[in-house]
């Protein structure tokens, strides 16, 4: 019966760090993705220099450390 109580809180705490919870930005579309342990930047972000008048591409972070990085 321990054994099982151990395994199923084990679970339920793995779950809360990594389910993401997405919060929306109002810079012109960016969503941000995030988890208490990593952290994905879906960015979209108006920008007056750029060609097409957006700024675009992904970022990933884990544990505070930039993973991917891709915004144009």
């Amino acid at each position: 019966m321990n054994k099982k109580v151990l395994i199923f809180g084990v679970i339920i705490v793995l779950l809360v760090l990594l389910i993401p919870i997405p919060h929306r930005l109002k810079d012109g579309g960016t969503v941000v993705y995030k988890a208490i342990i990593y952290k994905v930047l879906k960015v979209h972000r108006l920008d007056e220099n750029s060609e097409t008048g957006y700024r675009d591409g992904l970022i990933v972070e884990i544990l505070g450390f930039k993973v991917y990085n891709n915004v144009k």
